[in-house]
């Protein structure tokens, strides 16, 4: 809300760009975030939302970071690396999965011959899928939206997607709530040019590539360790340019303002090859 309430202040009109189509539960983020008044514009790709904020198409992009079943969302990751984007707020949607179809008179197993499916959904509803659906052809789709337009053009088929893309493409909802886990919930970040002041409430995210040398991840953690800081997540992504170079990426509480936080990040930045701070936002409540 501290986004709105900031463009509101300059008085100018709210563009946000979200990694789409129309009906992707990134989608439904960004209409939670901003409202449902607000002008969104959907991208094909989560590269394409960074694309249209860095080149001013976009006050705001949103995108998927992590989900709390199959981990971080690693193209994302990757995007921040290069790119001079801040991160802007975050915040947590609970994810519920639904079988989009045409309804049948023959049972499920026999009257679906191909799912359409996004990768991470489709692993989130693995093992419903292997019970329920075994003997089904799965298609890769871009998107859970995606999914549901090609299940939309084609008989015999189904997707997983949200609900809500049922109504949008004029299926039916075949099953409900097929996660495998009832506490299915993804992350996702607000991503632009601003730097939120601090709230009391905060959280900071920091990328960083460490100098390779015996005891180095341990010299790493013991910044956070010596100035308090709680570390809510850490996770390493190769660098692309040498083979076993690894980057990683932190998040942890604290505001980039906070003297604690500077004082640790100045000690970290001696074992670093590089220290990229990538924001300071209001935690997701």
């Amino acid at each position: 809300m501290e986004i709105v309430h900031a463009s509101r202040h300059l008085q100018k009109p709210l563009q946000v760009a979200y990694f789409g189509p129309e009906a992707t539960f990134t989608h439904q983020a960004a209409l939670r975030q901003f409202g449902q008044n607000a002008p969104l514009t959907c991208c094909k790709s989560i590269s394409d939302v960074f694309s249209d904020v860095e080149r001013d198409r976009a006050d705001y992009g949103v995108v998927p970071i992590e989900n709390s079943t199959e981990g971080v969302v690693n193209h994302t990751l990757d995007m921040f690396v290069d790119s001079s984007l801040s991160i802007c707020s975050e915040l947590e949607m609970p994810i519920h999965l639904a079988l989009l179809g045409r309804k049948s008179k023959v049972p499920l197993a026999r009257a679906v011959k191909t799912l359409y499916a996004f990768g991470q959904p489709l692993a989130q509803a693995r093992r419903w899928v292997e019970t329920h659906l075994p003997f089904t052809h799965v298609v890769e789709a871009g998107s859970t939206a995606q999914s549901a337009q090609w299940a939309a053009k084609h008989p015999h088929s189904a997707a997983i997607a949200s609900s809500i893309a049922a109504k949008i493409y004029d299926l039916d909802i075949l099953a409900s709530r097929i996660e495998d886990s009832p506490n299915n919930f993804t992350r996702f970040l607000v991503v632009g040019k601003t730097r939120p002041e601090p709230t009391g409430r905060d959280k900071t995210s920091i990328l960083f590539s460490i100098k390779d040398h015996v005891g180095a991840l341990h010299d790493m953690l013991l910044p956070f360790k010596k100035y308090g800081l709680n570390m809510t997540k850490i996770e390493s992504r190769p660098t692309r340019q040498r083979a076993w170079e690894y980057v990683f990426f932190v998040d942890f509480l604290g505001h980039r303002s906070d003297k604690k936080v500077q004082q640790a990040l100045a000690l970290l930045e001696r074992s670093c090859v590089f220290l990229k701070v990538l924001g300071s936002y209001p935690r997701s409540e």
